[in-house]
């Protein structure tokens, strides 16, 4: 059996931009690689098959997204 460490992951900025289109990164996907890819909401949603099939984890604030 492997023991497995999860990091917490730091909560993403507006620093953090979606690879894809350069908008502001909602999701952080951290592959089977150890890399991490961003994504704005958009592309999360139109990558989400891919890269829940692709990562490790996958970190989600779209809900910041939500008026209140």
């Amino acid at each position: 059996m492997t023991d497995q460490v999860v990091l917490e992951q730091a909560p993403l900025n507006s620093v953090d931009r979606c690879d894809r289109c350069g908008a502001q990164a909602y999701v952080r996907a951290t592959l089977l690689s150890g890399l991490h890819l961003f994504f704005c909401s958009h592309h999360a949603k139109a990558y989400a098959e891919g890269l829940r099939a692709q990562s490790v984890h996958i970190h989600d604030e779209t809900h910041r997204l939500a008026s209140e």
